[in-house]
C-alpha cells in the first residue's frame, strides 16, 4: 500500500512523504527513542522528546535542534476535508434533562466556576436519584431549573459561559 504521509514541521514547513519513502530510510534504533540517521551521506543523531499518539505530534531532536512534528495521514485529511477533526470534541455549552424527572437539589448558581465532574443537580426519575456532572470546566451562565420543579426530557436546565 503507498500510504502518503503530510509532515509539518514547528507549523511552518510542510512536506509530504511516502510509505516508501519513510521505509526507505537508512536508520539505525540505537536505544528505546534515539536513532541514527544516514541521509545523502550525512550523518544525523535523532531522539524522540515527546510523542502522542494519538495527536499524532512529536518533539523530535535532529543534532541538538528541537522540532514540533505533526504527521496525518490520507485518512486523517480525508476526515479533516469532510468538516471534521480527529481527536477534536465538542464543547457542550448547556445541560438539558436527560429523561423527565423531578429537580430535588442543584448545588451551582450563575457565577459559579466549576471543574469537569463537579455536581451540578441532582434529578429524580422513575425512583431513582441521578447525579447530572458537569461535562467540562466552566462559569454558569444561567440555571433555569428550579429545585422542585417536575421537567420534561430535553428541557434546559443550566447554561455555561
Amino acid at each position: 500500500m503507498n500510504e502518503n504521509f503530510k509532515i509539518k514541521v514547528n507549523n511552518t514547513t510542510e512536506f509530504n512523504i511516502t510509505n516508501k519513502e519513510a521505509s526507505a530510510l537508512d536508520s539505525v534504533k540505537t536505544s528505546d527513542s534515539k536513532f541514527h540517521i544516514l541521509q545523502n551521506n550525512n550523518p544525523y543523531k535523532a531522539e524522540i522528546i515527546e510523542a502522542d499518539f494519538n495527536t499524532k505530534s512529536y518533539v523530535v531532536k535532529v543534532n541538538n535542534n528541537s522540532y514540533s512534528i505533526k504527521i496525518e495521514n490520507d485518512l486523517d485529511t480525508l476526515i479533516k476535508s469532510m468538516g471534521f477533526e480527529v481527536g477534536a470534541s465538542k464543547i457542550v455549552n448547556d445541560i438539558k434533562a436527560p429523561m423527565p424527572g423531578l429537580i430535588l437539589d442543584i448545588m451551582v448558581k450563575v457565577g459559579d466556576q466549576i471543574s469537569m465532574d463537579s455536581p451540578l443537580l441532582i434529578l429524580e426519575a422513575m425512583k431513582m436519584e441521578n447525579s447530572i456532572l458537569s461535562p467540562r470546566d466552566g462559569i454558569i451562565k444561567s440555571v433555569s431549573g428550579i429545585k422542585g420543579n417536575t421537567v420534561d426530557k430535553g428541557e434546559l436546565l443550566i447554561e455555561f459561559e
